[in-house]
């Protein structure tokens, strides 16, 4: 039996604490992912700040930045210490309402086997510190190799287990909250959703819904396939890690390996194949229209601007001042 289409709503969180709240539809929340922007920088124009979104910083350092003072990050700081103190990076987070928790559970152990193919088309985080790293997603070695309960999650069979999991967290003292579970997929406690959480920051407005629909669509095309018992992938950890390196690595100018044929493939290409199976369903919600690969992804751009002798500066002004241009055409 196909989900009804309002047991699936999109919703994200984008630069780690600009929201878009709970929306019915994708195209709702498509133009609120602009508006928040907009907002923001009408908000910044005022005190001569100019704002970007991308997966680091490019030259500030952890060293200089202050840790948000709220019971949250305070409590994150007494935990963690250095390691929070050196996450200076930003995400874009997508959450897709999922009905009935063991089915959630389902889609999230499932969606295991994209995050690599998310961060290839997301990267967006070169440099570090005014350091070229030849990383094409530096957000993604800083935060998921530091944090604890980061990275590709185990698979649990229902949520049952995953609530002994949470339960036997608590217990030992390991967490004071559920959200310092910090996979790259989990579902949320707080909300009836599932939260994908792999993506870097995107300097570009239209390339941030683009990657928001495909999150969304690749999750509503995995409830469907788990409704209708279509057979999904069901990768080790280990395989999807060394993806997962490589998307870090390559983003979307490498390779990622075919699992099933055991061969390096181009990530664009994989990502086609991704497009091409989630469309259907993507049509059916209505975010067909945003789906798309860019000529190349933000990482690629800004690396490509550092081989013209770009400074990383200017590199960052040109976002700023592409952001602007982003802004006028969400009025």
């Amino acid at each position: 039996r196909r989900p009804p289409r309002s047991t699936l709503f999109p919703y994200t969180t984008l630069f780690r604490s600009v929201h878009t709240g709970r929306c019915e539809t994708f195209a709702e929340a498509a133009e609120k992912l602009g508006l928040r922007r907009a907002q923001l920088r009408a908000l910044s124009d005022g005190l001569g700040v100019g704002l970007s979104a991308t997966g680091t910083h490019p030259w500030s350092r952890w060293q200089d930045q202050r840790i948000i003072d709220t019971p949250h990050y305070r409590r994150n700081d007494e935990l963690l210490r250095y390691v929070v103190w050196r996450n200076n990076t930003f995400g874009l987070h997508v959450h897709v309402g999922i009905n009935g928790p063991d089915r959630a559970i389902k889609v999230t152990s499932a969606l295991r086997n994209y995050l690599p193919e998310l961060l290839a088309l997301s990267a967006s985080s070169p440099f570090v510190e005014g350091v070229l790293t030849h990383l094409h997603s530096a957000r993604t070695q800083i935060f998921t190799r530091m944090f604890p309960r980061c990275g590709i999650p185990d698979v649990f069979a229902d949520w049952q287990e995953w609530e002994s999991y949470v339960r036997f967290l608590y217990k030992t003292g390991s967490v004071t909250e559920h959200t310092q579970i910090w996979w790259s997929v989990r579902p949320h406690l707080a909300f009836p959703t599932v939260e994908i959480r792999i993506c870097d920051a995107q300097p570009d407005v239209a390339e941030a819904r683009s990657l928001a629909a495909l999150c969304y669509s690749l999750t509503a095309r995995i409830a469907r396939a788990l409704d209708e018992g279509e057979p999904l992938p069901d990768w080790p950890h280990r395989l999807l890690e060394e993806n997962l390196w490589r998307a870090l690595r390559y983003g979307l100018s490498g390779e990622l390996i075919d699992l099933e044929r055991g061969e390096p493939v181009p990530a664009r290409a994989r990502l086609e194949q991704l497009l091409t199976w989630v469309q259907p369903v993507a049509e059916e919600l209505g975010a067909a229209h945003w789906l798309a690969i860019p000529e190349r992804n933000a990482a690629e751009r800004q690396i490509a601007r550092h081989a013209e002798g770009a400074s990383i500066e200017e590199i960052f002004i040109e976002q700023v001042r592409a952001g602007e241009r982003d802004r006028k055409s969400t009025r």
